[in-house]
Formats: structure tokens, sequence, C-alpha cells
């Protein structure tokens, strides 16, 4: 009975169920009204930074790629899914790819913290750095 709540169509209820909290947060504003003038990190696409700014929001995907792709990774190791191989060369991979951000990230004058985006009241787009 406890794999029943844990199957696809739980995690989309639970998926819908938090969209739907995270909405319910956002004020709602008349066609008539200006929302308040918030200052956020935006990107600024300047001609002498816009090279930056790219890499900067191409570093943002990957960056939230690589950490999908390794919860997705540790959740297989805990389910034994893996072998002892497989966890090895995963376990490289990841760490090969973690080195490779933070190389691009100083190569670019940028910091991880720099990459996650502050998506207002839904918080930010990558989970604090530990």
């Amino acid at each position: 009975m406890p794999n029943e709540d844990r199957g696809p169509g739980r995690r989309f209820d639970e998926v819908a169920d938090a969209a739907t909290r995270a909405f319910r947060l956002l004020p709602a504003t008349s066609q008539d009204e200006k929302p308040p003038h918030r200052t956020t990190r935006r990107i600024v696409a300047e001609p002498d930074t816009v090279e930056r700014d790219l890499v900067k929001l191409v570093l943002t995907l990957v960056e939230l790629l690589r950490q999908l792709m390794e919860r997705q990774a540790l959740h297989r190791v805990d389910e034994g899914d893996l072998t002892e191989e497989e966890v090895e060369r995963l376990g490289a991979t990841l760490l090969i790819l973690h080195d490779r951000m933070n190389e691009l990230c100083a190569r670019y004058d940028l910091t991880m913290e720099e990459l996650n985006l502050d998506l207002g009241p839904l918080g930010t787009l990558l989970p604090p750095s530990e």
C-alpha cells in the first residue's frame, strides 16, 4: 500500500497543489492598476555585457539541469537500481560536471549565487547552496 502513494499520479497531484499554493501568493491586480515597482535582479542587455549575460543565463539552465540529474542519480542509488560500477561512473561524471561549472563561472567572473535567479514570491530558482 505505501508504494501506491508514491506513484506518478500522486507526484503529479503534489506538484499541482504546490503550483496552486504558489499562484495564490501572487496578488490579483486589475487591468487598470500598475504593479508596484520592485527592484529585482535582471539580466541587463547592454552591448558591453551581452556575452556575459547570455553565458549567465545558459549556465543557470545548465546548473539547474545538473542539480536535477544529481538528485535523480541519488534517488537511483538509494533505490539500488545501479551496479557499483555505474554508481562510480555516475559519481565521477557528476564531479567533473560540477568542476566544469565552477571553471566556467570563474572564466566569466560569475559566482554560483549569481546564477540563482529570484522568481519573486516563488523564491529562487535553485535551492540554497550547502
